[in-house]
């Protein structure tokens, strides 16, 4: 068996509430904005305590398709669709040269298109099943979203889903690299896409205590490790990035981010819901990732950590970080972005994972902000409030998810 190839990333695509397309997105990081603001104009929630999230409100399906082909999608699927688009013209692939048999797409979601599945069932209850749209099924399955990129380019090798909570599209990147990494494919599009955006889902968020319910400051709304945190900010995107084997992106003179050197991904094996209070399957993640790449604690530079704002996963990913880092947890830097896009659940650590890209490649660590009265238990450096300046060569993204899924990503700038 010849030796695994080293898989590296060469174009992105970014769909999410501080913009859309890479540029954007990475402006409003580095600026320290909040996508988060009141959906009293856009969704309906007039029962429900929670009246914050984060929206695409300038996305525009009809920028990257046909108004036929956008009533025929969910709209994760719309934002994914874009969001391939983004990263095949920032890649600069020539699919004319490319043989397509040899392009896979794998891509996570936590829930998928819930839209079509709310809106068929109450046509069913309220004119009969007669009217349930023969669009249903591939609407709504899960997949629907990969067939669909796969249908729109012609791409023809390994290509399917990933379905893990918020784990879902770190898993989605790791499975594709792996891929690349032994032979299958010479190109993968991989990441997330999520907009639960709909009142079921609130509702059901909001029941477990989940959501934050800070609805007089929506901005100010998403604390990760923050003492005054009361639950995330829900949000929507999707995040796609275009992984190909170094060998590959050098013979066509590619523009490369970084290498993806590897990923971990562990299991709690403990509650549906809640972490690990030790974050003991975050450590061994992390601890994965590190190995598998032939990197030491001690020279990550950088945590783009899950950071969701909840009281018990915050402190939970604090304590990985130091039991795995030891003295070097505090000279790490650490941030989390879900404090100004929310949490974008299976799209999370696709769009998590760009910006750590961008952190690489720009000398940039994004802030986590609103992060006022630090977690005496949360006491590493958040890069409190304002984007900074460092040199970034080593660098984790973190995703954990409902069911005890751990996933941890290492990415290294290439030398």
């Amino acid at each position: 068996m010849s030796e695994p190839k080293r898989v590296v990333i060469t174009g992105v695509g970014a769909v999410t509430p501080l913009g859309i397309g890479k540029e954007a997105f990475w402006e409003g990081l580095a600026a320290g904005k909040s996508g988060v603001s009141r959906l009293d104009d856009l969704i309906h929630l007039a029962d429900i305590p929670v009246k914050i999230g984060a929206c695409i409100r300038e996305f525009d399906p009809l920028q990257f398709m046909d108004k036929k082909r956008a009533r025929r999608l969910g709209r994760a699927s719309q934002l994914a669709l874009a969001a391939t688009k983004l990263a095949l013209e920032d890649g600069h692939i020539d699919l004319a040269q490319e043989n397509r048999d040899r392009i896979g797409v794998v891509l996570g979601t936590g829930i998928g298109n819930i839209e079509v599945l709310t809106e068929n069932y109450d046509i069913f209850l309220q004119r009969g099943p007669g009217r349930v749209s023969p669009f249903f099924v591939p609407m709504f399955m899960p997949n629907a979203v990969v067939g669909e990129i796969s249908i729109e380019w012609g791409f023809r090798g390994p290509t399917y889903g990933t379905v893990s909570a918020c784990a879902s599209s770190n898993h989605a990147i790791g499975l594709a690299a792996d891929a690349i990494r032994y032979g299958y494919a010479d190109v993968m599009i991989c990441g997330g896409t999520e907009s639960a955006m709909h009142p079921l889902a609130f509702a059901g968020f909001d029941q477990m205590g989940a959501l934050s319910r800070r609805n007089d400051a929506p901005e100010k709304a998403s604390r990760p490790f923050d003492r005054d945190r009361d639950g995330f900010v829900m949000g929507e995107g999707a995040g796609i990035l275009i992984l190909e084997s170094l060998e590959h992106a050098r013979a066509r003179g590619a523009h490369i981010y970084a290498e993806l050197a590897s990923i971990g991904m562990t299991a709690d094996a403990g509650h549906i819901t809640a972490p690990d209070e030790q974050g003991e399957g975050a450590r061994k993640a992390m601890l994965m990732a590190l190995e598998r790449a032939g990197v030491r604690p001690e020279e990550v530079d950088y945590i783009n950590a899950h950071g969701t704002a909840t009281p018990l996963g915050d402190v939970s990913e604090t304590r990985a970080i130091k039991r795995l880092f030891g003295e070097h947890a505090y000279r790490l830097a650490v941030s989390s972005t879900k404090s100004q896009i929310g949490h974008l659940l299976g799209a999370a650590g696709a769009v998590e994972a760009i910006a750590t890209l961008m952190a690489l490649e720009r000398g940039l660590l994004p802030p986590t902000i609103n992060l006022d009265n630090p977690d005496p238990e949360c006491d590493l450096d958040y890069v409190p409030n304002r984007a900074r300046p460092a040199k970034v060569r080593i660098a984790l993204s973190n995703s954990f998810g409902f069911g005890g899924h751990n996933s941890a990503i290492l990415l290294r700038k290439l030398v």
